[in-house]
């Protein structure tokens, strides 16, 4: 199974631009890519901050962008987005029964869970008693099923000086919920830090991050205040089958150098 995740896309209206970034180009140039070269995905996941500021104008354009895909789409929310402006712009994107934009997703490798840890003003992710109810019904249908989780926030410590107050306000309890699947959890897989990172947890839960596909962080793991960059517009693929979960990151407009022959081995 194939799946695009794009991330931190931060779109705004037409002609603006965010930290020297005009993150509609980014998306575009994404998109083109994607469609050119993986033009068969089974799904595409965008993992939160979808627009900037949360503008109706800016959801709009994100739907007409992404209306070339034929794949099921799955969008969710960040701290930047707005919860009433997504719903109007995307009425059939799936929620659960107390409107959070939760849901799964049942494949031949396993249940994929799409979590919400929006919280209107907060920048910070939240998944409150609510939503780990929900979480609570999905992981115990999924019977004998691994999970693999799709969320904007890390439901880890990232490590990194800049996330350390506005990381996941949860006191651990999501990744607790998650470490009693019987079944086990295959893969974390979040945004919201704008740059790649990948580990394990302290009970064994794998997870990585996308990076951004507008502006990013320069990679400065001590520093409160690290510089922003544009760097290139980028994506993952991921691919999930029976040798488990796999993802490699993407990006369009690298310089190519030379060619590489094929290696005959062994």
């Amino acid at each position: 199974m194939k799946i695009i995740q794009l991330t931190d896309t931060h779109l705004l209206p037409p002609g603006a631009t965010v930290h020297g970034v005009d993150p509609e180009v980014h998306l575009r140039a994404a998109v083109a890519d994607i469609l050119e070269k993986h033009g068969d995905p089974h799904l595409l996941v965008i993992t939160g901050d979808l627009c900037n500021d949360g503008d109706p104008e800016a959801y709009a354009l994100l739907r007409e962008i992404l209306s070339p895909f034929t794949c099921d789409i799955r969008l969710l929310l960040g701290n930047h987005d707005a919860r009433p402006a997504f719903t109007a712009a995307f009425p059939e994107q799936p929620r659960d029964e107390n409107g959070f934009i939760q849901s799964h997703l049942d494949t031949p490798f396993g249940r994929l869970l799409f979590l919400d840890s929006h919280g209107a003003g907060i920048i910070g992710g939240i998944y409150d008693t609510q939503r780990l109810a929900w979480l609570d019904d999905a992981l115990g249908n999924a019977g004998e099923k691994p999970v693999t989780v799709f969320v904007h926030h890390p439901p880890v410590h990232s490590g990194i000086a800049h996330f350390e107050n506005i990381e996941m306000h949860d006191d651990g309890l999501l990744l607790q919920r998650l470490a009693t699947h019987p079944a086990g959890i295959r893969h974390i897989v979040f945004g919201h830090i704008h740059v790649p990172l990948a580990g394990t947890s302290a009970t064994g839960i794998a997870y990585s991050s996308g990076q951004a596909c507008s502006h990013k962080f320069v990679t400065d793991i001590d520093a409160p205040d690290p510089f922003w960059t544009a760097g290139n517009p980028c994506y993952r693929i991921i691919q999930l089958d029976e040798n488990g979960f796999r993802a490699y990151a993407a990006e369009v407009g690298e310089t190519r150098t030379a060619r590489a022959g094929p290696c005959a081995g062994p």
